[in-house]
């Protein structure tokens, strides 16, 4: 799956990799202050971030929510992404692709297979203890994030609609235009790529192929879903301000939440995305028409502290058969 996020170098994005690999920064803050989950690997003999290769048919995002459930029993929901790191290994150039991810309220317990301890640490004890001189970037980042009071985010994703039947094919009300088999398939894609961040709040367009994509993930988190009829397209062609009202005041909420709407509702969607972030963020939005694939994603983040701007871009394109 191709994708791009805003927290990498343009040496990452253009990259060709021989092994593909992620994991994340896990973090909480007590009377200590800031502190970041490391691990040990006998294996090795390192200490490092909790990170593993990528599965066959597995979005990065989704393996390294895995891989820190499979090493040390955390089931996280992703945070903002940081800085890829890459090194040389046996088979070529390796890449890791991390994102901070806040502790849940349960304990980190090592698997005692890959690894064999986990410990609690400041990020100075950590600079001192990583083995591999590249994990530091990823670190450097979430303190940055902390210290700037953009750590703590809430995730804003936005989803285009599966592939429908063709229009050609289809003599019944627009509205009522259902999803094909293939995009069927990418709805329980979009559903395990969701999985990643675990919107809490799901709002759609009230059309049935956009109700259908976001089904298989509303089904298995038991949501609701809540209907918008001014980002159906008719609606939002006949109003466009009012479509954009809609998105801006989903943002406003500062919450948890995603967004299933359809190509053309999206230039108003971005547009209010854009207006909330840096300029440095914006070349990372999609700027041409389709702007997504059926069954493609954008991920947003909002800082909790209320800063007001958006932190962070992820883009990922749809799954295919």
């Amino acid at each position: 799956m191709h994708f791009v996020r805003s927290s990498d170098s343009a040496g990452i994005r253009e990259g060709k990799f021989a092994v593909l690999a992620a994991g994340a920064l896990v973090w909480r803050v007590n009377g200590a202050g800031l502190e970041v989950l490391m691990i040990h690997r006998d294996r090795y003999d390192d200490w490092s971030w909790p990170k593993g290769k990528l599965d066959d048919g597995e979005t990065m995002p989704e393996c390294a929510t895995r891989e820190v459930f499979e090493e040390v029993g955390l089931d996280v929901e992703l945070g903002i992404p940081l800085p890829a790191m890459t090194y040389q290994v046996g088979s070529g150039q390796k890449v890791v692709y991390y994102w901070a991810a806040k502790a849940p309220n349960t304990p980190a317990v090592p698997d005692g297979k890959e690894t064999d301890a986990v410990r609690w640490v400041t990020p100075k004890v950590a600079r001192s203890w990583i083995t591999n001189p590249g994990d530091l970037e990823p670190l450097a980042a979430l303190v940055a994030a902390h210290r700037d009071g953009l750590l703590e985010t809430r995730p804003f994703v936005v989803v285009r609609h599966a592939k429908a039947k063709p229009r050609s094919n289809w003599t019944r009300e627009e509205g009522k235009r259902p999803l094909a088999a293939t995009g069927q398939r990418q709805a329980l894609a979009v559903a395990r790529l969701l999985g990643s961040w675990r919107p809490a709040k799901v709002a759609s367009s009230p059309w049935t192929r956009c109700v259908q994509t976001v089904a298989p993930y509303l089904t298995e988190r038991h949501l609701t879903v809540k209907l918008l009829g001014s980002v159906t397209e008719h609606a939002a062609t006949r109003r466009p301000e009012k479509a954009q009202r809609t998105v801006a005041k989903l943002l406003d909420r500062r919450r948890s939440q995603a967004l299933c709407t359809h190509r053309p509702v999206l230039p108003l969607v971005l547009a209010e995305l854009r207006a909330r972030m840096n300029g440095a963020l914006t070349p990372f939005l999609p700027a041409e028409d389709p702007f997504l694939r059926p069954g493609a994603v954008i991920v947003v983040h909002q800082p909790v502290s209320g800063k007001g701007t958006l932190v962070s871009v992820e883009v990922y394109d749809a799954f295919e058969d």
